[in-house]
């Protein structure tokens, strides 16, 4: 019994020694990795690509705001007076040139051109007749049976009716037109944009009773600054820059107007787009003017690394360490970033491996 005793606390020993060995080992292993993934007490970075910034040399712009504006824009109204009948579009539908958009009462005119056809048989009749008694007269008046005086009566019965015979197709015409202009068609293809007329309306004429905008191409109207006139030039390359779809297009000045608007300082221009196809009318857009050339720092935008509000890049000093500091963002330049302010020349920052950088580490 004694011995059994002797040999459990003999165990027990012998497993704690064994237990702490292990530990000694583990603790030991985890020592030396910590020493791999740390340097003067700071965690390794790798896998990232240091840039040292210059002054590059590129060109300068003036940015303002502009508006997307259809080149063809058609006001439709009535060309005479009547009463709606029908409205056959909704606003914001695309419509087809040609076709039927709204009818006016067309009684009145529809009488009218009745009237000018039962003139125009009349006249026709008269117009026989004073023909043919016409040439009886001249034969007679060639065999000296009448006089010249009943001769020029005759010719004069003629030309009468002739000339009314052409009033009255022309007043048949008119009536006819006028006719026509109960039914309004669209002048051009596009979407209507404004709806100002309603079944039961009294159309007036010179009234707008809706607005079409040919959505195939646009232009864009921007203001400039005053001190710009006569700086830039029909024909100036420009690019239009759209926030809501992340796009850029070509375009070119087509029109100056130098005339000074007293309340902003600024005069108009008018945009030629190389490709609008996709953009809807009154977008808002900002548009670059080329002004010269400036020098400046430019990144590459892959670098920003935006925290919420914050917009900044890592940089790295001259011991490796790693710091996020705060920029401030110019223009972009296909691929690269404008700096305003936050970074010099001859700082370093990482442009490649944003995922494995860690703040406050060391580049290794």
């Amino acid at each position: 019994m004694k011995k059994y005793k002797i040999s459990k606390k003999i165990l027990f020993t012998t497993s704690g020694i064994f237990i702490l060995i292990i530990m000694l080992i583990i603790l030991s292993g985890c020592a030396k990795k910590s020493k791999q993934n740390n340097i003067n007490g700071r965690p390794a970075v790798k896998g990232v690509k240091i840039e040292n910034l210059q002054l590059s040399t590129f060109p300068k712009y003036y940015e303002t705001a502009g508006t997307t504006v259809p080149i063809v824009t058609s006001q439709i109204s009535s060309r005479v007076m009547g009463t709606v009948t029908s409205v056959d579009f909704k606003q914001g539908q695309f419509v087809y040139a040609g076709q039927t958009l709204v009818t006016l009462s067309n009684k009145d005119f529809l009488q009218k051109v009745r009237a000018s056809q039962k003139s125009v048989q009349e006249a026709k009749q008269n117009k026989i007749l004073a023909n043919a008694t016409y040439k009886r007269y001249r034969q007679l008046y060639l065999q000296r049976v009448i006089t010249p005086q009943q001769m020029d009566e005759i010719t004069t019965r003629k030309n009468v009716a002739n000339m009314q015979y052409k009033q009255a197709k022309a007043m048949l015409s008119y009536a006819k037109i006028y006719y026509g202009w109960t039914t309004i068609s669209a002048p051009v293809s596009g979407i209507v944009s404004k709806k100002n007329v309603e079944v039961g309306d009294m159309a007036m004429p010179g009234y707008p009773l809706l607005t079409i905008e040919n959505t195939s191409s646009f232009k864009i109207n921007a203001y400039v600054n005053e001190k710009y006139l006569g700086k830039i030039s029909i024909g100036t390359p420009v690019y239009i820059s759209l926030d809501n779809q992340n796009k850029k297009i070509q375009g070119v000045i087509t029109q100056i107007v130098p005339s000074i608007d007293p309340m902003t300082r600024t005069f108009l221009i008018k945009i030629q787009l190389n490709n609008s196809a996709y953009l809807k009318s009154g977008l808002y857009v900002k548009v670059y003017i080329p002004t010269g050339q400036k020098k400046g720092i430019l990144i590459p935008t892959k670098a920003v690394v935006r925290k919420g509000e914050l917009i900044g890049v890592y940089a790295v000093n001259n011991k490796g360490i790693i710091t996020y500091r705060l920029i401030r963002l110019g223009n972009k330049y296909k691929g690269l970033v404008e700096i305003l302010s936050g970074l010099n020349p001859g700082d370093r920052i990482i442009t490649s491996g944003i995922r494995n950088v860690i703040q406050g580490g060391i580049v290794k």
